[in-house]
């Protein structure tokens, strides 16, 4: 009995290593762990913009619309449940992106603005906080195409025969990605370089 039992479970598991279970899991949890890297690296970023867009307020208050817009994108963001569980929602996915979206340009409009204030772009707190938005732009560009990399393998090893057989049994479906569109905005992070303000005449 024992032994019978034994070649049972010897035989599912050479039938599950065969037929891609566990690079479907493997593939799973990298497509997880590069999801939450996409995500900390969105959260700094809308951690730094109520400090930039008080130093901004500091300088060019009548700027209020654009001001608005960048607040306003920032709260649409935040409002968004973004659980690894989004990954596996393609419309819920597409929200998500497109709020992100719209806080990038917002947040570019705001820096175009800045260019238009000498003593803004001289001051410290300014400066160091576009520092900042540099580097987190450059990481989040960075992690997206991890995540891109990390899907494409998760959905490749879900739709190949005979892994797809498995994934059919299991329900898992191919997971959602960065939209095509975005890709030129993706290996191109926003430039927020200023050049230093000219010296007071």
């Amino acid at each position: 009995m024992t032994k019978r039992l034994l070649a049972i479970l010897a035989l599912a598991a050479t039938l599950l290593s065969g037929c891609g279970y566990n690079q479907i899991q493997i593939n799973d949890e990298g497509v997880n762990a590069a999801w939450s890297e996409v995500l900390n690296q969105y959260k700094r970023r809308a951690d730094l913009i109520p400090n930039l867009v008080s130093v901004v307020q500091g300088y060019a208050a009548h700027e209020k619309e654009v001001l608005t817009r960048v607040t306003e994108a920032r709260a649409s963001v935040a409002g968004m449940k973004a659980t690894p569980e989004l990954v596996n929602d393609e419309a819920a996915f597409a929200r998500f992106q497109k709020a992100q979206g719209e806080l990038s340009g917002a947040l570019a409009r705001l820096l175009v603005v800045a260019e238009n204030y000498p003593n803004l772009k001289a001051d410290a707190n300014f400066r160091d906080l576009q520092a900042q938005l540099e580097g987190t732009e450059n990481r989040i560009t960075v992690a997206r195409n991890r995540y891109i990399d990390a899907v494409k393998n998760y959905n490749i090893s879900v739709r190949t025969f005979p892994n797809n057989l498995t994934a059919m049994v299991m329900g898992w479906k191919a997971k959602a990605n960065f939209a095509v569109e975005d890709e030129k905005a993706i290996s191109t992070p926003p430039q927020v370089r200023f050049d230093a303000a000219p010296a007071a005449k």
